[in-house]
């Protein structure tokens, strides 16, 4: 939780587009908002700034959204950190490998805003 109660969110995703409109809608719902363009800058900024919760997509650069997930769950700070993953890969595999890494939700490209919002206020419910 920041200061002001609101809880942070930590968005990461090599798409500045995205990036954008995943901000605005969860500022909108209430949530504060920090951002990383690629898994090495999420688990940076996740570590400096615990966040309640993350939203990583699977395709990045430099480390891609399950390389980040496993990382986050080796460091004590951030190992009970809810996971989602933001991704186009949706295939059974790929659900199930975004799972083993330890993602506590899957949200498939293209999505509801509106979506991503619920399952962002679902996950943070089960805490």
């Amino acid at each position: 939780m920041t200061g002001n109660g609101q809880p942070l969110i930590l968005i990461a995703d090599d798409d500045p587009d995205i990036l954008a409109l995943v901000a605005f809608r969860l500022e909108r719902a209430g949530y504060e908002v920090v951002q990383a363009r690629n898994g090495e800058e999420a688990i940076q900024v996740a570590l400096a700034r615990r966040p309640d919760l993350a939203v990583i997509d699977v395709m990045m650069p430099r480390v891609d959204g399950y390389e980040a997930t496993r990382q986050l769950r080796q460091h004590e700070e951030t190992s009970r950190m809810p996971i989602i993953l933001l991704t186009a890969r949706v295939q059974e595999e790929d659900i199930a490998r975004g799972f083993d890494a330890g993602a506590d939700d899957y949200v498939k490209k293209p999505f509801s805003p509106q979506e991503l919002g619920s399952r962002v206020q679902a996950v943070l419910g089960r805490r």
